[in-house]
C-alpha cells in the first residue's frame, strides 16, 4: 500500500485478508514493479474487477524473483460488497493458473498483513542426485555433489535463538536494517534424494534463508565444519559465508499472526 494513499484506503468499509499461493517462476518477485511483472502487479490488476474499486495491498513478505509461496498473506481496504465466501472463486477465475487465492477473511481494521505478523516459516528444498529431474527443477535446487545430513543438522543448531545474522544478509542490504533476528527452529530432514530445510523465525533479512542454506551445504559437502559455520555466524561477515542458494527451492510456507 502506497504511504501517500493509506489514509484514503483506510476510509473504506472493509479490511480484506487473503492467503495467496503462487509459483514464482514467471515473476520478478512479489513486490510491485514498474518495468516487469511481479505477483503484486497481477493481483492489483485483477482485484478491482471483483471489488469495484482500486486496490492497493500490503503483504506479509516480499519474496524474490523465482521464489514461491504457499502461505503469503495480503490485506487491503475495499467498499466492495462481495461476500467473503465467494471471494476465492471469483478472483481465481480471473487469475493466471500460477497464482491462487486459498482463503479469504474480513478482519478488524487494525490488521496489517505486514505489521501484524508474529513469525514466518520458510521451506527450502534441495534435490541431491547426479541427474536432474525435470519435474522438480522449478521447486528445488539440484545439487549433484557429496552431501551429508548429520553435519548440516549440527550446524543448524548454532543459529537457533536470537543472533546477529549479518553474515547471512544480502551484500546489498540497506545499512540501517537491524540484523538481529530470533530463529525458533532451523532444521533439515532427508526424504530419499530430497533434503528439506525448515526455518521458523520472527523475521528474516533479505536473502537470509538462501544464504544460510548456501553455507550449510558447504558443511554437508565437508568444505566447512559445523564449528566453522558457527564462526561465520559470529564473525558477521557476509564474505565468509557460502553462496546464495538458488531461488526456486524457497517457499514462504506460512505466516503466523
Amino acid at each position: 500500500m502506497k504511504s501517500e494513499h493509506k489514509a484514503i484506503m483506510k476510509k473504506r468499509q472493509r479490511n480484506i485478508r487473503l492467503t495467496v499461493a503462487y509459483d514464482g517462476t514467471n515473476y520478478h518477485g512479489f513486490q510491485r514493479q514498474n518495468n516487469c511483472v511481479a505477483v503484486q502487479n497481477v493481483l492489483e490488476e485483477i482485484l478491482p474487477s471483483v471489488f469495484g474499486d482500486r486496490i492497493e495491498l500490503a503483504a506479509a513478505g516480499r519474496t524474490d524473483a523465482g521464489v514461491h509461496a504457499r502461505g503469503q498473506v495480503i490485506n487491503f481496504f475495499s467498499d466492495g460488497t462481495i461476500p467473503v465466501a465467494n471471494i476465492p472463486r471469483a478472483v481465481n477465475r480471473l487469475l493466471p493458473k500460477d497464482i491462487v487465492i486459498t482463503d479469504a477473511q474480513e478482519v478488524e481494521r487494525e490488521f496489517s498483513a505486514l505489521h501484524s505478523a508474529k513469525s514466518k516459516i520458510y521451506i527450502y528444498k534441495l534435490y541431491h542426485n547426479a541427474i536432474s529431474d525435470p519435474f522438480l527443477c522449478r521447486y528445488s535446487w539440484h545439487y549433484q555433489y557429496g552431501l551429508q545430513l548429520e553435519p548440516m543438522q549440527a550446524a543448524l543448531k548454532y543459529i537457533v535463538g536470537r543472533h546477529d545474522f549479518s553474515a547471512f544478509k544480502a551484500s546489498g542490504s540497506a545499512p540501517n536494517v537491524n540484523p538481529v533476528r530470533n530463529l525458533y527452529k532451523a532444521e533439515c530432514i532427508q526424504d530419499g534424494d530430497m533434503f528439506i530445510f525448515r526455518f521458523w523465525g520472527d523475521g528474516f533479512l533479505y536473502h537470509m534463508v538462501r544464504n544460510i542454506v548456501g553455507t550449510v551445504v558447504k558443511v554437508g559437502n565437508n568444505r566447512l565444519t559445523p564449528a566453522a559455520f558457527n564462526d561465520v555466524l559470529l564473525g558477521k561477515d557476509r564474505t565468509k559465508a557460502g553462496r546464495t542458494a538458488p531461488p526456486q527451492g524457497l517457499v514462504l510456507w506460512h505466516v503466523n499472526y
